[in-house]
């Protein structure tokens, strides 16, 4: 049995900055950069199809993924390149909320964009109070172009929770 080797080219004078921005070829990324990367990537995806969509990323600045605050805020002006908004909560429940706003785009006729793709972010009770919001949301469905997605982050040892999760 023979090992086999893959060789992925890294670009010439790459650098970790590159990770948003690299079109092709290998980049290395945190998982919290991949999230920020997958906001990118959405709108580029939606723009091959012919789509003016826009993003929206909203939730709680305690959660578990609270890095990531510090990352979007970092990646600002790649965000707004891409037509992402960035608007963080006082809890869980207002950021779902805001979310599943986004997905009414479609019954407002002077909206500039066909769709709004959203990330909405918490920690585990988090999710628990945002519980409302989200299957309200599940159930009115989302936008043709546009959708939601839930990224919850654990607290096992309830550093910043009032509970494991």
């Amino acid at each position: 049995m023979s090992a086999v080797t893959h060789f992925i080219p890294i670009r010439t004078g790459y650098q970790l900055a590159d990770n948003l921005t690299a079109t092709s070829e290998q980049v290395f990324l945190t998982g919290i950069q991949t999230l920020i990367r997958l906001l990118l990537m959405q709108r580029q995806l939606d723009a091959a199809h012919g789509w003016n969509t826009a993003g929206f990323v909203s939730g709680y600045r305690g959660s578990p993924l609270g890095a990531f605050d510090q990352q979007l805020w970092k990646a600002k002006r790649h965000l707004d390149a891409h037509h992402i908004e960035f608007m963080p909560a006082i809890n869980e429940d207002l950021a779902a909320a805001a979310c599943v706003g986004t997905q009414q785009i479609e019954k407002d006729p002077k909206r500039t964009v066909d769709g709004v793709h959203a990330l909405w972010y918490g920690k585990g009770p988090g999710l628990d109070r945002a519980g409302d919001a989200i299957k309200h949301g599940n159930a009115s469905g989302s936008s043709p172009r546009g959708g939601v997605l839930v990224v919850v982050g654990d607290d096992h040892g309830c550093v910043s929770s009032s509970m494991p999760y």
